[in-house]
């Protein structure tokens, strides 16, 4: 079997698909994308071809080392991301060839469900007790926001309170019900972190994300250190070398790595290992489509250390599509009780509606985040 074609296609909200096509009409999907810089990985992904079209599919680990050593220049989100939607697809179409589930070419499952969450607040929060209303009644017991707005390197009084209003309502309103985790998203800066982090512990959240920016990782462990909240981090990091420094440090409790942006299947497996190795749970980053959540599934199937995985449904981000609109197997991604359980179909277990995609390809507005800026007019983190 060879590779005959790579086509990628930008569809909304914010996703891009990657259909990698065979000589022998197998065919694999994958989901290779920056939320607002696909048409940059998109180039990336062309760019790599070069490597793969008239090469056996399933040599992956080969391909695998090929796009990201034979560059010479590697890492960072364009090009790791690249390589994880390339990587979904060649494992997709492995398992097509082969009759079984990509979990099953992994060494088969440890677990009968995964556990899933929901989103629950924007960018800006508001209305946050009737969204969580509504998706306790769908069966969901936990639930992710966003922590703050923009947030001062050293903020007020008042900010912390707005910050912790929410938080308090929602305690005092499902009590120990609900479990809810709280994205800082990078938004908060070391001094401002201890503070946040010693408010929330009365009430108990589940995990505090990205408690500081990535690059500023070094303060993980002193951070941990202060507070018996578990952090959690890994969406902004591209590989296994990236997270070795993490693991050589420590302070992270989650780690979230996003099988769109971290080299895909074959390298978030290697990550999840190294995590186990260091007793750190996982819970892969999931804001994307149904290939990247299919993708991640897979992972959590084999992974005894896998915890928690995210997914968009309902997600804010989500304008002019929902996560299962490009899909067949509706059913296959059914969430009950907030769990999910694993489907038989061959590959990634994801049969996606191509005449969809392309009819949403035609038509696609490139999604952007927002610019924020603090009262002074300097730029926020968004």
């Amino acid at each position: 079997m060879k590779i005959t074609k790579l086509t990628t296609y930008r569809v909304p909200p914010r996703w891009m698909f990657l259909k990698i096509e065979t000589d022998e009409g197998l065919v694999g999907w994958g989901e290779p994308v920056v939320e607002g810089r696909a048409r940059t990985v998109e180039a990336a992904v062309h760019e790599l071809s070069e490597l793969l079209v008239g090469q056996d599919p399933a040599r992956i680990n080969d391909h695998w080392q090929a796009m990201y050593r034979g560059g010479f220049y590697r890492g960072g989100p364009i090009l790791m991301s690249a390589i994880a939607g390339i990587d979904q697809a060649l494992w997709d179409i492995k398992g097509k060839a082969l009759g079984v589930p990509v979990y099953q070419l992994l060494g088969g499952r440890v677990r009968d469900r995964m556990k899933t969450y929901c989103w629950v607040g924007g960018d800006r929060p508001a209305e946050i007790i009737e969204a969580i209303h509504r998706v306790r009644a769908a069966g969901f017991d936990t639930v992710k926001m966003n922590g703050t707005e923009e947030f001062g390197m050293l903020d007020s009084h008042a900010a912390v309170d707005r910050a912790m209003a929410k938080f308090q309502q929602i305690r005092a309103t499902f009590g120990s019900t609900i479990d809810f985790g709280i994205d800082f998203h990078g938004r908060v800066a070391l001094p401002m972190a201890k503070v946040l982090l010693r408010e929330l512990e009365p009430l108990r959240p589940l995990f505090v994300e990205e408690p500081v920016l990535a690059e500023q990782y070094e303060h993980y462990p002193r951070l941990a250190e202060a507070t018996s909240i578990p952090l959690a981090a890994g969406e902004r990091m591209y590989s296994r070398f990236d997270f070795k420094r993490v693991f050589a440090g420590g302070g992270i409790a989650i780690l979230q790595p996003d099988l769109s942006h971290a080299g895909g299947i074959t390298e978030c497996h290697k990550i999840a290992a190294m995590a186990e190795a260091h007793d750190v749970a996982l819970a892969p980053h999931c804001p994307l489509g149904p290939v990247a959540l299919a993708a991640c599934l897979q992972v959590d199937w084999v992974a005894h250390n896998a915890v928690l995985q995210e997914q968009s449904m309902g997600i804010h981000y989500n304008q002019d599509a929902e996560l299962l609109d490009y899909v067949k197997n509706r059913e296959d991604f059914r969430i009950e009780g907030g769990y999910v359980t694993p489907s038989s179909l061959p590959g990634l277990g994801v049969d996606i509606d191509e005449e969809r995609v392309i009819e949403a390809s035609r038509t696609v507005r490139d999604w952007r985040n927002p610019l924020w800026r603090h009262a002074d007019g300097s730029v926020a983190e968004w």
